[in-house]
């Protein structure tokens, strides 16, 4: 059994990382087609960074806790759930609620943790394998011998991106900011270009051109994305670091017959959402539970340090996720 109450770490109002505060709070009941899990590890997500400062508001019925992915044990189950036992460990997505000791979640959003792989890495794994298998291989339409250009290349997203689309047989750029960052990407097997030293246009024009590429900075990186493109290259945003709007030539896009285009994976809905789990649970797992892709962690910090964690998330210093432990192994 559970007990009816959990601590959990809340944002008291929206701001720094100091309005992160430890809470108690009654544990979650599942509905319908839910699981209720006992939490080991909690992956932190830039929008959990976000939904802090109160820019990305939690989707209606979701929990106001910050949290988007996290490991543990079903300990328990809602009506017309068939394909889980309690005890079994898993690895789930969420729409909140994941700085918490327990957290409630879609039957169908969950995957057993890949053979091999701690709870910690676990946690770790699925907000960025949903973001990078839905908007990589479903909209980005990577295929093998494409170049393939990835920002932000030593996030958890990028450094997932990377190796997925090395599988696929992709010739793989990644943009960082730093030496250390750069040998990173470089130890991954992908060209590594500092954006500090270094034009990305241009080295990616020597080279062709990109046929796909992933951003998650926006701003002016937009354009010179354009620019960057090859002949029916596709361009694929997941967020924007340095804001949503920049005046752009279409003219550019038509010529080279470019496709544009972005999702956010939060609002989609469950069928959506279980439809990318199942896709990953036949392909993408099979790589990881192989060691073909792997889960580099920058840091891990207790659940009641979560305001330390987030201030590493926003130093941008990192290299690979930041975990929340919270009762671990």
């Amino acid at each position: 059994m559970f007990p009816d109450s959990m601590t959990a770490v809340e944002i008291s109002e929206p701001g720094n990382a100091d309005v992160l505060k430890l809470t108690t709070r009654p544990v979650p009941v599942p509905k319908h087609d839910e699981i209720l899990i006992k939490v080991a590890y909690a992956g932190v997500n830039r929008p959990d960074v976000l939904q802090r400062m109160g820019s990305y508001a939690p989707p209606a019925g979701a929990s106001d806790l910050p949290g988007l992915e996290a490991s543990g044990e079903i300990v328990g189950m809602g009506n017309g759930v068939t394909r889980w036992k309690k005890g079994e460990r898993v690895c789930a997505l969420l729409p909140g609620g994941g700085y918490a000791e327990y957290v409630v979640c879609h039957a169908d959003h969950a995957l057993r943790i890949p053979h091999g792989m701690s709870l910690k890495e676990a946690a770790c794994l699925p907000e960025t394998a949903y973001t990078v298998w839905s908007n990589v291989i479903n909209r980005g339409q990577l295929k093998g011998g494409e170049r393939f250009l990835v920002h932000g290349g030593t996030s958890g997203i990028g450094m997932i991106a990377i190796q997925l689309a090395q599988a696929y047989g992709a010739r793989v750029f990644a943009t960082a900011g730093s030496v250390e960052k750069c040998d990173a990407i470089a130890r991954l097997g992908a060209t590594a270009i500092n954006y500090k030293t270094d034009d990305f246009v241009k080295i990616i024009d020597a080279a062709g051109g990109a046929d796909l590429i992933l951003d998650m900075v926006g701003g002016s990186y937009i354009p010179r994305n354009i620019k960057a493109l090859a002949l029916d290259g596709r361009l694929v945003m997941i967020a924007f670091l340095e804001g949503p709007k920049v005046e752009l030539n279409f003219a550019q896009i038509m010529v080279k017959r470019l496709t544009v285009t972005g999702s956010t994976l939060r609002p989609q809905s469950d069928a959506a959402k279980a439809e990318i789990a199942e896709e990953l649970r036949k392909q993408m797992w099979p790589l990881v539970s192989g060691g073909t892709i792997r889960v580099t962690i920058d840091s891990e910090f207790d659940l009641r340090d979560a305001a330390d964690a987030h201030r590493r998330m926003e130093s941008s210093g990192h290299i690979g996720k930041i975990v929340l432990k919270v009762s671990g192994d």
